[in-house]
């Protein structure tokens, strides 16, 4: 292959399949301070590895309130308050139900838990665990998601 000819595939025709990232929203649930602080991980539903739940951002609610949502929703995170600015963001490619991959931009929200119900809308369909943030960096598969997690205040 002719370098102008990679040129033209990888400049022009390349950027014409790419699709644009979607954007997610994620709640960083934690409890506890210093040493005993630990973060709350589910697994996911389709492949049940674990994850900080998240989900897609929602009409009408500030993007720290629907990651409030997702937290309800799939951990049954009931009394917690979100800060409004994001702590980080990660990037991971979601596989829809066409069965191909969408690259999707995760907003963090650091969420402060007061308390967890047992029945919430996804409790038979998730597990969830509490960890330390070290165990929940070695638990996760997104390696940004793995650094939020690393250096994590106490």
């Amino acid at each position: 292959m002719t370098p102008a000819f990679t040129r033209v595939l990888r400049d022009f025709v390349a950027p014409l399949f790419r699709r644009p990232k979607g954007l997610q929203v994620a709640a960083l649930c934690t409890r506890g301070v210093g040493a005993d602080k630990q973060v709350l991980l589910v697994t996911s539903r389709g492949t049940g590895r674990w994850i900080i739940p998240k989900g897609w951002p929602i009409r009408g609610l500030a993007s720290s309130q629907a990651a409030l949502q997702e937290a309800w929703e799939e951990a049954g995170v009931k009394g917690a308050t979100a800060n409004s600015d994001p702590i980080g963001s990660y990037a991971y490619d979601k596989t829809m139900g066409s069965g191909l991959p969408m690259p999707v931009e995760t907003l963090v929200y650091s969420v402060d838990v007061n308390g967890l119900e047992n029945d919430f809308p996804e409790a038979g369909q998730r597990e969830r665990r509490w960890v330390s943030p070290l165990e929940a960096a070695n638990l996760v598969d997104e390696p940004e998601l793995k650094s939020i997690l690393r250096v994590l205040p106490a």
